[in-house]
């Protein structure tokens, strides 16, 4: 039994509509997604463009960051100097190095010649796995010290199940490192930043750290994703809507 006319052109209309929206909801997700990897592209390129500006020193980067301009100046390199303050040393748990699981050492550094204290993340240790709770042994050198490394966000969040930094007390080995916590509780007056230091192993630490990416290839592969599915939409229509609609009647006035 064949459709009725009306039937099939009421079916007809609605097939193409819901082609349409698809194939219109596709495209503009995979055009979306090659303007997020453009935007990217462009970070990337404002980000190589500052490391190779002339590193900053301690007063620089303190005047920078008083201004108001921390996130403009991401990826500087800076050449510091100060003293470590080693009784606020904290240690980032579940960080991972060439694979192995540790912790990230943070201490705050009181710039030179400011009031300034920022926060530098020195390097990376490995877990002792025999004790979670012991804090590895890690060199910290006292009276003026020069670090070299490039400015950084503050340290980057993981997942916990607990209340955050509060429900860690004041213990040294922690999960998180919430920036207004930490300045709050120590009341130093710390920068709205951080400073990953560059350079091999010293002190007891490594310091090889990932390269810095803007995930661009992550947006190319959706946006090839959307397009694709949106070429399929097009062909299935096509071929179901258009292309058997011909190729019927003439196989059944053949037979």
């Amino acid at each position: 039994m064949t459709p009725r006319p009306r039937a099939s052109g009421v079916l007809f209309v609605v097939v193409t509509l819901a082609a349409l929206v698809g194939v219109a909801i596709t495209a503009s997700l995979g055009r979306w997604q090659l303007g997020r990897a453009a935007e990217k592209l462009a970070y990337e390129q404002t980000l190589t463009s500052r490391a190779a500006l002339p590193a900053l020193d301690g007063a620089s980067l303190a005047k920078a960051d008083a201004a108001g301009a921390a996130e403009d100046l991401r990826h500087r390199t800076v050449e510091l100097e100060g003293l470590w303050l080693p009784e606020h040393t904290i240690y980032l748990d579940n960080r991972q190095m060439q694979g192995r699981p540790g912790f990230f050492v943070i201490t705050p550094l009181q710039l030179r010649g400011t009031s300034a204290v920022v926060l530098v993340q020195r390097g990376w240790v490995p877990r002792n796995f025999q004790d979670r709770t012991q804090v590895p042994d890690v060199v910290t050198p006292a009276g003026t010290v020069r670090v070299k490394g490039r400015v950084a966000a503050p340290p980057s969040r993981l997942y916990e199940f607990s209340a955050g930094d509060s429900a860690q007390g004041s213990s040294r080995i922690r999960q998180n490192l919430d920036l207004a916590a930490f300045r709050a509780a120590t009341q130093l007056p710390l920068l709205d930043l951080s400073v990953v230091q560059l350079g091999g192993p010293s002190e007891g630490m490594q310091r090889d750290w990932p390269v810095v990416s803007s995930g661009v290839d992550k947006h190319y592969g959706y946006a090839f994703q959307w397009f694709g599915l949106c070429g399929l939409i097009a062909l299935l229509y096509v071929w179901f809507q258009i292309v058997r609609r011909f190729i019927r009647p003439r196989r059944e006035r053949s037979s």
